[in-house]
């Protein structure tokens, strides 16, 4: 560390070893080596830039390069990462997502803003923008022909415990209307092509459709995430009484296992591969010809060891299907077995790790009724 009394440089690296503040406070991640003069918190370099967005409120110095005068490390060692969390965060609702370092930027940006800038969690019971129960608004949509986003109007209820969209403002009957307990939404900033970006997925028909929307604000995009969170955790408590709250939160939205290119053949193994964009939605795999359709050209279940389901390196000896990629996997299920080749053998090796996972997993008498459910569909 530069400049500083030795006093000084030792009363910081004493609070900076402190246990709580070992990670960052706004993301989790391991080893924060920045920290807030005016919060006293202890950050990582990324979340130090969202902070020197917001000057009024924070301003962030290098632990390492950056001097500390006495008054500055008094003021840090007598906060840290605890006792700041146990004003900013001292009430948030159940249901409100944390974002962790692995999380797109805006929301980790406006988890930070609601914490420190706009003080969202400080007093108990306050009316925030996405705890009403009931939202409505206009979101940019991706038309599922012609591809281009067009302004539509949604509006999400507890009450009816639905979210709906009309392609016009002055509709009457909407486009769609989505029971909230079959809806997740992720965010998906590359794949949608704007840092806003949101997916919402649906059951319909035990099949998987996907709506693509942004918005301009960060914060109204981040609300209307939380507010199907709301949405969808008192619709749970109320659907399951007997269940905890940490039970129902983590039911509520989650992010893909995994998502990318591989090649895919059909039933019969002597097609040719085709490239196919594939989803990993935690026992639905699914995939489509291009990332951004609006329904899945094929699902398939993917349930427990115990039930007879693996995932193996490599393909079958013989395998007849012509294929430009030479990374394969093989899914063994009791029916049949579905065979891929990944572009590289870390892709090969990323997707085996996801497959592992779930199948490494008990399946709930839930999944035990979508298996008997699903009409699998592996089409070419």
């Amino acid at each position: 560390m530069a400049g500083g009394n030795e006093r000084s440089m030792k009363a910081l690296k004493e609070a900076w070893r402190r246990a709580e503040n070992s990670l960052c406070a706004d993301c989790g991640k391991p080893d924060p080596d920045w920290a807030s003069s005016t919060l006293g918190v202890f950050i990582c370099l990324s979340c130090s830039g969202i902070h020197r967005n917001i000057p009024s409120i924070s301003k962030v110095k290098s632990l390492k390069m950056d001097h500390w005068d006495d008054a500055q490390v008094q003021f840090l060692a007598k906060h840290g990462n605890a006792v700041t969390k146990a004003t900013y965060e001292a009430h948030i609702p159940i249901y409100y997502y944390q974002p962790t370092y692995n999380d797109c930027q805006v929301l980790r940006e406006q988890w930070i803003r609601a914490k420190y800038e706009r003080k969202e969690f400080t007093e108990p019971g306050k009316q925030l923008p996405y705890s009403d129960g009931v939202k409505e608004g206009i979101l940019w949509k991706r038309g599922r022909d012609n591809g281009q986003f067009l302004p539509r109007k949604f509006l999400l209820s507890e009450r009816e415990g639905c979210l709906k969209y009309f392609t016009k403002q002055d509709a009457k009957e909407p486009k769609i209307n989505v029971k909230i307990d079959v809806i997740n939404a992720t965010f998906q900033p590359v794949k949608i092509g704007n840092p806003n970006g949101l997916q919402i997925t649906y059951i319909k028909d035990n099949k998987t459709r996907n709506i693509f929307v942004y918005h301009e604000s960060g914060k109204e995009i981040v609300d209307w995430f939380n507010a199907i969170r709301s949405v969808q955790f008192h619709y749970l408590k109320v659907a399951f009484p007997i269940a905890s709250d940490n039970e129902i939160k983590n039911r509520l939205t989650r992010n893909f296992l995994k998502e990318g290119y591989m090649e895919k053949t059909g039933p019969k193994q002597r097609e040719a591969f085709k490239k196919r964009w594939f989803t990993l939605d935690h026992r639905r795999l699914m995939y489509f010809k291009d990332p951004l359709d609006a329904f899945a050209k094929g699902e398939v279940f993917v349930g427990s060891r115990e039930n007879g389901y693996s995932v193996q390196k490599g393909l079958p000896l013989g395998t007849q299907g012509n294929f430009s990629w030479h990374y394969g996997l093989t899914i063994v299920t009791p029916d049949r077995e579905y065979l891929f080749t990944c572009e590289t053998e870390t892709d090969q090796l990323d997707w085996i790790a996801a497959f592992t996972s779930i199948i490494s997993q008990a399946m709930t008498p839930q999944e035990y009724a979508s298996k008997c459910l699903d009409a699998v569909s592996f089409l070419s």
